[in-house]
């Protein structure tokens, strides 16, 4: 199991933000080379992301490139396919050929570099309308894609919708992520970015939102929005000694030639013991990953 609870974006040509963002909690950092680097920036920027990786750094290495339609996505690829890179987040991905062909080329240059077959990570942010009713052929596409991202800034503007505080004109679009996800055999998705950083209050509450809809992580834009993803989507210590009883209960009954129990008052069969035994997987992996900070 790789935690996906938080992804930081950096500015990749900004090196005391990066350099911040790499000493922090968040499960993996983002150093972007779209929507934050200017035009005329673009070409120092991806050797600035390049020099990034000699940094010291607690999580994964991702670097969000341009998208493949722009005239700066291919040479982003091609730079920064690198030894050390875990990851290519690739925006406003529209079609199942694009992440095809994204997924082509970064096998091919995986080959090229001497790197491992597969290693490197491909995160789709789906951010159109266009991306949106190819969600279904995107997620089936048999590629390296693990999961995918809901960018919900680009949507709503492509879609003139108005993105609430309470982001209910959301939950249509976040449910299908989630069941297509599932449906395809991908790991749950990633959350959309909270844009109004003055609003702690409403990013944990979007967080919680995005949690309770079946996502595993959300994309962070400001370092005190980490620790509040990490906290939101990891299990907290009573649920995970509850899960813990309901295992121990149920492997007990189960020796006994009993496939539903009562717990508590509960009602105890296999989807709820699958669904505990998720959560302390869950939970060790978060106490194995922080020892190894």
């Amino acid at each position: 199991m790789t935690l996906c609870r938080s992804f930081l974006f950096a500015p990749g040509n900004h090196a005391r933000r990066v350099e911040k963002a790499l000493t922090l909690a968040a499960d993996a950092v983002i150093l972007d080379l779209e929507d934050a680097v200017a035009v005329a920036e673009k070409p120092a920027a991806r050797q600035a992301v390049l020099a990034a990786l000699a940094r010291p750094r607690r999580c994964r290495f991702y670097v969000r490139v341009n998208a493949m339609g722009t005239e700066w996505g291919y040479a982003d690829l091609v730079g920064v396919v690198v030894p050390d890179v875990d990851g290519i987040v690739l925006p406003k991905l529209e079609s199942a050929d694009e992440i095809k062909a994204a997924d082509w080329l970064i096998g091919a240059l995986e080959r090229q570099n001497d790197l491992p077959a597969g290693g490197i990570d491909l995160l789709p942010i789906i951010e159109t309308a266009a991306g949106f009713t190819s969600l279904e052929t995107i997620a089936r596409a048999k590629t390296r894609v693990r999961r995918l991202a809901f960018g919900a800034g680009d949507f709503t503007l492509d879609l003139g919708i108005t993105w609430s505080r309470d982001e209910l004109e959301l939950l249509p679009y976040r449910s299908a992520f989630v069941a297509v996800s599932r449906a395809a055999g991908l790991e749950a998705p990633i959350d959309t970015v909270w844009v109004d950083l003055k609003d702690a209050e409403g990013f944990a509450q979007s967080s919680a939102w995005a949690r309770a809809l079946g996502f595993q992580g959300k994309m962070c834009i400001h370092p005190d929005q980490v620790p509040v993803a990490n906290r939101t989507f990891s299990p907290d210590e009573q649920t995970v000694t509850q899960a813990r009883r309901v295992i121990a209960a149920f492997d007990q009954a189960e020796a006994q030639g009993l496939a539903s129990i009562q717990l508590d008052g509960r009602f105890i069969d296999y989807p709820i013991v699958h669904a505990a035994r998720r959560v302390v997987a869950q939970a060790e992996e978060i106490a194995n990953s922080e020892a190894a900070r």
